[in-house]
């Protein structure tokens, strides 16, 4: 990555905010780095570096940190003050994490990902809108975490991958899987891919 970009990436992750949130709640559980490393799977340089916002975390890596600290992925993104029971998300309003690399020694995340409905306290799902790029199948990403997934394909051809299997899937299609099968995605054509990702947490 070049200085320029690594600039542009440490300003959008800095943005986000993220990394101080996961400290304090961190800290708020009396936890240290190697412990939420322990509970997550993650290593500790990662979790350092997603602390002090220089990477950015792929939905997975959150919710596998949401999950230790005891709180839903929404917790980092909506105003604490807030107790809605009606959301509307408006597209100039959502929070959004861009295709940042993941860490130096690991493969890049390869899509952008919005939150849609990050005000709603409590809620059982996590909507979001997610943009996946074109890569070769060497740099695929495999990613795996508690609960399930729905995806809605918005436009051109998503590729997803297992160990057991890989479908091809086209505007208008969808797929539901249990998301602690290790999978991957990404855009088949070279052009990025618009879909619909609804994580529902068990």
């Amino acid at each position: 990555m070049s200085p320029k970009n690594a600039n542009k990436v440490k300003e959008e992750v800095a943005a986000l905010n993220l990394g101080n949130k996961i400290r304090n709640l961190r800290k708020q559980r009396a936890l240290t780095l190697q412990e939420v490393s322990n509970l997550t799977g993650l290593s500790k340089p990662l979790l350092s570096q997603i602390e002090n916002n220089i990477a950015a975390p792929p939905i997975a890596t959150l919710i596998k940190i949401s999950t230790a600290l005891g709180v839903k992925i929404a917790h980092f993104f909506r105003d604490h003050n807030m107790e809605d029971r009606i959301v509307v998300g408006k597209k100039n309003d959502r929070y959004s994490v861009n295709k940042l690399f993941h860490h130096k020694n690991e493969s890049r995340i390869g899509y952008k990902w919005e939150s849609l409905a990050y005000p709603m306290v409590g809620k059982q799902m996590e909507p979001f809108v997610v943009e996946i790029e074109p890569m070769e199948e060497k740099d695929l990403l495999f990613n795996d975490h508690q609960g399930e997934e729905f995806h809605f394909v918005l436009d051109g051809i998503v590729e997803f991958k297992s160990a057991e299997q890989l479908h091809h899937l086209e505007k208008g299609d969808s797929l539901y899987f249990d998301s602690s099968i290790p999978h991957a995605l990404r855009g088949i054509g070279g052009v990025a891919t618009s879909l619909i990702v609804i994580f529902a947490p068990k």
